[in-house]
């Protein structure tokens, strides 16, 4: 069985919260997130929809991830289970490459801004290979664990 992987990433964003929430829910702020790499579709049904006025806890169904924005590869079955409008959401859905994917995503308000946090974790359906820098077992541990955490900073945000 493949190991579930934490990853967090933190930024604060020059703008208030109101206006990054407003970015953050809606599927135009989530592809800029994601581009030029990747852009996701939103399910069948749901146009018009955010992340803040979708039903919660029910499946929407397929939101298809397209390599540089044409090649469908893999699909989020797309499960938003929470939602504190202007400050946090948690999606919780499976992907056709992975048995689990969790975002959490939280905002709030610093001097200069608005920090942005994020924490993905996720468990692929196939093993992944080790690669260099990532960790095998957390840090403090004697014993190597089924899961691990990482790290990282920065985001796209940026590239306004």
């Amino acid at each position: 069985m493949s190991a579930t992987t934490t990853v967090e990433n933190e930024v604060v964003v020059p703008a208030g919260v109101a206006a990054v929430w407003a970015r953050v829910v809606d599927p135009d702020g989530i592809n800029h997130e994601l581009r030029p790499w990747l852009t996701m579709t939103m399910p069948r049904g749901t146009t018009g929809l955010a992340i803040d006025s979708v039903p919660l806890g029910r499946p929407l169904g397929r939101a298809w991830l397209r390599l540089f924005g044409i090649v469908p590869f893999d699909f989020d079955r797309l499960v938003v289970v929470e939602v504190q409008p202007g400050r946090r959401f948690l999606e919780r859905s499976s992907m056709l490459s992975m048995r689990l994917w969790e975002h959490e995503r939280t905002l709030a308000p610093v001097a200069g801004g608005t920090r942005v946090h994020d924490r993905v974790t996720f468990r692929p359906r196939l093993p992944v290979p080790s690669w260099p820098g990532r960790p095998r077992t957390p840090r403090g541990c004697g014993r190597r664990t089924p899961s691990s955490t990482v790290t990282t900073a920065g985001t796209a945000w940026g590239n306004g």
